[in-house]
Order: C-alpha cells, then sequence, then structure tokens
C-alpha cells in the first residue's frame, strides 16, 4: 500500500469538508517529530503523546522529554498544537523484551515495541476520544512503515478511534527533519532509545 497517497486522499477530503479533527501523535523524539509536526499541523489539531518506556537510560528519558516540549513551543502551527507526558512505563517494556535480548535491532523486539506504544497511544486517543492517532516513528529509514500501520490498522479494530495512515519519510521527510533540527538546534541522539539499541550502536557486550 502506498501508505503517502492514502494520506494524501485523506488531506484532500478534509480540505474539502472545511474539517480540522484532533489528532493525537506519538512522538518518540523531538528530531522525528519536527517535520511530522510541520507537515500535520496544517491539517489537524494535534496533541504530542510522549510514550516511550523504551528509552534508556533515565537521563536518556528526561533530556528527551524536555526536548520535545522545547520543540512545540519554538515551532509555529497554523492550528494548536499540545503536549501529554505518557508514565515511564520501563518494566513493561522489559517484561515485553523478556527473550528478545539478543534480537537485532530491526527485528522481533521492535516490533513489539512499536505495538506496545502504538497500544497506549490508542488506549488514550480513544479515552480523549480523538478523532485519529499516529506515530512519528516511519519517519525513520531505521524503521519499519508496513509494521507500523499493520499495528495501527488492527488496534483501530480494538479502539474507537482511526488510525492515521503514514510513512513520514517519504518525501524527504527525513531529511527535512534533519534541517529542522539543525535550525532548532535540537540534540539527536545516535542510538534508538532502549539499552539494547544502545548497546549495539556502541558496540558493547550485552551483560
Amino acid at each position: 500500500m502506498n501508505y503517502q497517497k492514502e494520506l494524501d486522499g485523506l488531506i484532500s477530503r478534509l480540505e474539502e469538508q472545511k474539517e480540522v479533527p484532533r489528532l493525537l501523535l506519538h512522538s518518540c523524539c523531538a528530531p522525528c517529530s519536527s517535520y511530522v509536526l510541520e507537515y500535520l499541523s496544517e491539517y489537524f489539531e494535534i496533541t504530542v503523546f510522549y510514550y516511550n518506556p523504551n528509552i534508556y537510560p533515565d537521563e536518556e528519558y528526561d533530556k528527551r522529554v524536555l526536548e520535545q516540549q522545547t520543540l512545540i513551543r519554538k515551532m509555529h502551527f497554523r492550528y494548536p498544537v499540545s503536549f501529554i507526558a505518557g508514565q515511564y512505563d520501563k518494566e513493561k517494556f522489559y517484561d515485553m523484551a523478556k527473550g528478545l535480548e539478543y534480537v537485532k535491532e530491526g527485528g522481533e523486539r521492535c516490533r513489539r515495541c512499536y505495538e506496545l506504544r502504538l497500544r497506549k497511544t490508542a488506549e488514550i486517543a480513544a479515552k480523549e476520544k480523538f478523532d485519529y492517532f499516529t506515530t512519528t516513528l516511519s519517519i525513520s529509514p531505521m524503521k519499519n512503515a508496513d509494521w507500523l500501520n499493520e499495528i495501527g490498522r488492527s488496534l483501530e479494530k480494538e479502539y474507537p478511534v482511526k488510525y492515521l495512515l503514514s510513512d513520514f519519510k517519504k518525501r524527504n521527510g527525513y531529511k527535512r527533519s534533519v534541517e529542522l533540527s539543525r535550525e532548532y538546534g535540537l540534540y539527536r541522539q545516535n542510538y534508538c532509545g532502549c539499552v539494547f539499541s544502545f548497546k549495539e550502536r556502541n558496540d558493547l557486550p550485552e551483560d
């Protein structure tokens, strides 16, 4: 499926009908959210949901939360953008990762981590009666957009809220996020976020 084409079609319909839906946007970090916010805030009223129990160590988590909040304050949007901080449920991530500690980045552990974070996003979106939910994760060349959209479409069958199909790396989305990160002086980490990716990127032995 061409996710960008699907998103284009939806946006065209929203503009024709003069609708501005409420979107709960799961964000993994400020740099990845930069282009997505610039793009989608032209068409949606967005609440950024920072829920990433995978982040390691604690100071990295705190740094990313603050960077996300700072970016929202600095950027200018057509429609309002607000922020919700999720709980730092580290144990949920480690429970999910049991038995998958030695799987390479991009494998089954990552897929389950996507599902963990998107499920919580869907729960909040349904509870707060958002029109759509989605994630910034697909902007990364390292993230599997097919998995993300499959998980999102599955969750919208469980929760009364629609998943916004997307692949934000398209149309130079990743390149634009790098440009915006430079423009706003954002901290760009060199690993996905979890202890496993940290050790893999830094060539450290597992415990």
